[in-house]
């Protein structure tokens, strides 16, 4: 059994910054579960470009705003408390955050911990087996 607070987690290796984020993962690959899970946060006023071409994610939104953006299609929606996006064709997509946001977010596969964005905005695929 796991359980830990997300100040605990913080404390720990599984908190990693981006320029305007900060991802704290909470699971991983190597705790077994066959995805990872994140409590991430978003500052104001950042535009995040990311193309998770080798994961799927969901998020959901449960403080601040912002607005996503396919950069494929176009389509733009809000994002506010209890909103759900989850991109399941690999979407590359924009992130405007209008006020610190805070998501809880699954990815799949999950991930190993230590990514970072990578020029395109996404992640490397690991070959990390729990």
């Amino acid at each position: 059994m796991i359980v830990k607070t997300v100040d605990e987690f913080r404390l720990t290796d599984r908190k990693i910054d981006g320029p305007g984020w900060e991802s704290i993962r909470m699971l991983l690959a190597k705790d077994q579960f066959g995805f990872s899970f994140h409590f991430s946060t978003m500052a104001p006023g950042q535009t995040l470009n990311l193309w998770y071409k080798n994961h799927l994610e969901a998020c959901f939104c449960i403080k601040g705003s912002g607005t996503i953006r396919c950069l494929d299609s176009g389509v733009e929606k809000a994002i506010k408390p209890g909103t759900l996006y989850a991109l399941d064709k690999h979407d590359r997509h924009q992130i405007e955050v209008h006020e610190e946001m805070v998501a809880l977010c699954v990815f799949n596969p999950a991930l190993s911990g230590n990514e970072v964005h990578d020029k395109d905005g996404s992640y490397e695929l690991t070959t990390e087996q729990p």
